[in-house]
């Protein structure tokens, strides 16, 4: 059970085919592309990219949990 929970989790379709997540990426980059100073433009490019990974790692934590939950409730039936 855990092998196929991380393999769709490790997959991220869930993510990367979700196409506002993927527009509203795009247009943080396009903000960021205009900050001239090239120093603080990776800076604050690091920080988004931090976030959204810890964002990434709740998210397929809660997916694992409810998943189980599910299963859990299903084999009750």
């Amino acid at each position: 059970m855990t092998k196929n929970i991380n393999k769709n989790i490790d997959n991220k379709d869930w993510k990367e085919k979700n196409k506002i997540y993927l527009k509203e990426l795009q247009n943080f980059f396009d903000k960021a592309d205009n900050i001239e100073d090239n120093n603080l433009r990776k800076k604050i490019i690091g920080q988004m990219l931090k976030c959204d990974d810890i964002l990434t790692k709740i998210a397929e934590s809660r997916f694992e949990e409810f998943y189980r939950m599910g299963y859990k409730n299903a084999k009750k039936e």
